[in-house]
């Protein structure tokens, strides 16, 4: 039948059971709406999910990175307060051979062999420690370094840079790298010091 009334497009089909013509806007259904509400929703909620899953895997990581460091320093420094009482053994050795008499030709046979065999004992000693990370480093001669030197003299001297080690009453010690005693050393200077600014000298005695 004819179209007398002039009915609009989207009606006659849906009367006569057909599909609008193409070009011609379909009007939107709510329940299209809805779901398209749903999926974004549904996507920020897996994005957000996601941001925290990959947050508490970082925090994990943190966490057994510093628990290993934790584990390996407790391996390598756990035995730091003995190493020091070694070290002072070790320096009292040094320092019962270097009061022997000096070497001449002359001298008795007993101090030669007193002598070799005392300096043995302490070279087999430091190897001993050096095994277990305990080294030994004499600073003669090197550049005065505040992290590792204790400067308890001065002196001046026209032969060596200011700030040049020219001897070390004791050795600098370290335990697998970490500092275990700082070396006691003097050092040049290009001008004399007050005598009042020089620090007092070291006790020698047992203990750290």
């Amino acid at each position: 039948m004819a179209n007398d009334f002039n009915t609009p497009p989207d009606m006659a089909a849906a009367w006569t059971g057909t599909t609008p013509s193409p070009g011609v806007a379909a009007t939107p259904n709510a329940s299209d709406e809805l779901g398209n509400a749903a999926h974004e929703e549904y996507d920020e909620t897996v994005s957000h999910m996601r941001d925290r899953w990959l947050r508490a895997e970082a925090e994990m990581a943190n966490v057994r990175s510093r628990a290993q460091r934790d584990v390996e320093d407790a391996r390598q420094f756990a035995v730091q307060a003995f190493a020091k009482d070694v070290v002072e053994a070790a320096e009292n050795l040094q320092r019962g051979i270097a009061s022997l008499p000096a070497r001449t030709d002359r001298e008795a046979e007993m101090v030669t062999r007193l002598r070799d065999g005392f300096g043995g004992i302490e070279r087999s000693f430091v190897s001993m420690l050096e095994r277990h990370g305990i080294v030994r480093t004499d600073p003669t001669g090197t550049a005065f370094d505040a992290n590792t030197h204790q400067a308890m003299d001065q002196l001046v001297s026209a032969d060596h840079p200011p700030g040049t080690v020219l001897q070390a009453w004791t050795s600098a010690w370290t335990l697998n790298g970490r500092l275990l005693r700082p070396a006691m050393v003097v050092v040049s200077s290009a001008h004399p010091i007050p005598q009042t600014t020089r620090p007092p000298l070291p006790s020698y005695g047992q203990g750290g």
